[in-house]
């Protein structure tokens, strides 16, 4: 038999037959890249979890605070119903645009008190920039961690393919060192290379399809706060207080 024959035989005798072999026979390189990925895998679905959890909150307390408004009558019934209800965006941003009018006609929201003048439009500005903070400042809060969800999502993908091209490279120095090009020999090598590829896939996935989601439901609560602001102010006008 051939020399390049017997080694044929060795390299098919040792070659893994499943991708667990394959991951645990896989070189230095490539068993570092599946730890990280792995690493991802495990953040990106505490992320995933985590604001699932977050945004289904929000919107419970969402539909509470906007079926409680609808019962109020004038803003001072707004005010008092809000404080008997538990912390939440929606709770916190109208806190800031009542304060801040109480702070401009202090009084004016006591009970049977009388009428006071009305906002002037620089007021009315100021009012609606502190509005808009409020608004900004809930929306930076509750996109924590989506950035992760970003990170992970597109670089996953290049840390597989990173290490495929250094299991290519092996399969090709492996080779070059044994002067065979039997398929038992070269397929070994690509196969282990393809496994980062595919474990770079799987977590990327998942992790883009969170952060695409949590940013329309982001959006979806940054809207609902942005029209309450401007309902806020047309209450006030109605009301004669602007």
């Amino acid at each position: 038999m051939p020399p390049s024959s017997s080694v044929a035989l060795l390299l098919q005798a040792a070659a893994p037959r499943t991708a667990t072999d394959l991951i645990l026979g896989g070189t230095w390189p490539t068993i570092i890249i599946l730890l990280i990925l792995a690493g991802f895998s495990v953040a990106s679905w505490i992320l995933i979890f985590w604001k699932w959890r977050q945004f289904r909150t929000v919107r419970a307390q969402g539909d509470r605070f906007l079926e409680s408004m609808e019962r109020a009558q004038r803003l001072e019934d707004a005010y008092r119903v809000i404080l008997t209800l538990p912390d939440s965006p929606y709770g916190r941003v109208f806190r800031q645009g009542v304060n801040f009018f109480s702070e401009l006609r202090p009084g004016s929201l006591r009970e049977g008190a009388p009428p006071s003048e009305g906002l002037s439009l620089t007021q009315l500005e100021a009012l609606r920039m502190v509005l808009e903070k409020g608004e900004a400042e809930e929306r930076d809060e509750l996109s924590h961690g989506m950035t992760w969800l970003a990170v992970i999502g597109s670089i996953s993908p290049l840390l597989g393919l990173m290490g495929t091209v250094i299991g290519v490279m092996n399969a090709f120095l492996g080779i070059v060192a044994t002067g065979s090009t039997n398929i038992g020999a070269v397929a070994p090598g690509v196969a282990e290379a393809l496994v980062t590829t595919v474990v770079g896939l799987a977590v990327a996935i998942p992790a883009v399809i969170g952060y695409n989601y949590y940013v329309a439901r982001l959006n979806l609560v940054t809207g609902e706060l942005e029209g309450f602001s401007s309902e806020f102010i047309g209450t006030l006008a109605r009301e004669g207080r602007v």
